[in-house]
């Protein structure tokens, strides 16, 4: 058991180097590429690692935001800010950060203690995600912006090549969402109005409302259902009112 940080460097040294070439990137200080690597669960094992990945995966995330948000100003200069901020939040949510690892085999290198390695730990998508941030942030700090856009622009700009439509398209939850914030910086409120039939095939019935005011209802046989449809039923409605108004 190595009973140092340097002793640890020594014994990953071909984890380290593999990863490097991975990702397209080389560290200039290695010990911050290894922190990056190391999870809470191993430092509190190992009373000799002072530091683990969760500065970094908070740095990471500012990081990323910044590096996206430029990314997707410049790439669809013509979306207003609450369809780029409802994009940005699809790439990197836990489950989207966390296949951002997987592609480049971020669990394989992971430092983890006893029981997260026993329980599956290099496969959670919560452990994952953050030391992608973690990885993020370690190479911000080690070369600055431009590597770290450079690291985000290699992965990222690949997903909306291949997902661009499915990431610009709105469903009526978000698109109700995102028009009533630009209008009045509030959102709509849903409420299940009604709920009946038997267990096997129950009918929800869900009112959108906005500042006290009902604007469409929906009914289906799943509250999540009721709900797009009640919000396609109020962007209708408030689609009509502008039509008449105008």
């Amino acid at each position: 058991m190595p009973s140092s940080v340097a002793a640890l460097l020594q014994d990953h040294e071909t984890s380290l180097e593999a990863l490097q070439e991975r990702i397209g990137y080389r560290f200039n200080s290695l010990p911050l590429l290894l922190r990056a690597l190391i999870h809470s669960s191993f430092a509190f094992e190992n009373p000799y690692v002072k530091e683990h990945n969760e500065t970094l995966e908070f740095l990471g995330d500012s990081v990323l935001d910044l590096t996206l948000g430029f990314i997707l100003i410049t790439r669809f200069p013509e979306l207003r800010e609450g369809k780029l901020t409802r994009i940005r939040a699809a790439l990197v949510n836990e489950s989207g950060l966390a296949g951002m690892a997987k592609n480049i085999h971020l669990g394989e290198h992971l430092l983890l203690g006893k029981g997260e390695e026993s329980s599956g730990g290099r496969d959670k998508s919560s452990i994952l995600s953050c030391a992608y941030e973690a990885l993020l942030g370690a190479i911000f700090l080690d070369n600055g912006y431009d590597s770290a856009q450079a690291f985000v622009r290699r992965y990222f700009e690949i997903r909306l090549n291949t997902q661009q439509e499915r990431l610009l398209s709105s469903d009526p939850k978000s698109a109700l969402q995102e028009l009533l914030q630009e209008l009045y910086n509030e959102g709509p409120n849903y409420t299940l109005c009604s709920e009946e039939g038997p267990a096997h095939a129950r009918l929800f019935t869900v009112c959108a409302s906005f500042r006290d005011e009902e604007l469409g209802r929906g009914q289906a046989g799943s509250k999540k259902e009721a709900e797009q449809q009640a919000a396609q039923a109020a962007l209708t409605r408030l689609q009509r009112d502008n039509t008449a108004e105008g």
